[in-house]
């Protein structure tokens, strides 16, 4: 009998133990930095889902996508056709940056990019400033 106790007490401390770990997961917010280096729109398409689904997952977490090259088609105003998505994940919190170094490449002035963008000098540096303040990172595409 007190076999059977002592077995049901270590099974339901180990259940506890994991309904724990499992809430603490849940509740842990990422600062998680994108890196988007394409112009394929179905890798666009395809990050606005990767990005609710981290949000639905994880609440409260903090994202930022960095466009450029090619990546910057993503945030300029006549070329985005995911523009609606984006305007989502910003109320939701997800900041997009824009590289001035590819706008200067494209030749692209500040103004054809969409009004939820800010703008970094550098993507590249932004994302390893990024890394460098313990941020996550992820390389959008396939």
């Amino acid at each position: 009998m007190t076999r059977k106790i002592l077995l049901a007490l270590i099974f339901l401390s180990y259940a506890v133990f994991t309904q724990a770990q499992t809430s603490k997961q849940t509740g842990k917010k990422h600062q998680i930095v994108f890196q988007l280096a394409t112009d394929d729109t179905i890798v666009h398409k395809g990050l606005m889902r990767q990005l609710n689904n981290v949000l639905t997952a994880a609440p409260g977490s903090t994202l930022e996508v960095v466009c450029h090259g090619p990546g910057i088609n993503l945030l300029v105003k006549d070329k985005t056709i995911v523009h609606e998505k984006i305007q989502e994940m910003r109320s939701r919190g997800v900041q997009f940056a824009a590289c001035e170094n590819t706008l200067k490449e494209k030749n692209i002035s500040k103004d054809k990019i969409i009004a939820e963008a800010f703008f970094v000098p550098s993507a590249l540096v932004e994302i390893v400033i990024k890394q460098e303040a313990g941020w996550s990172y992820i390389k959008a595409g396939f």
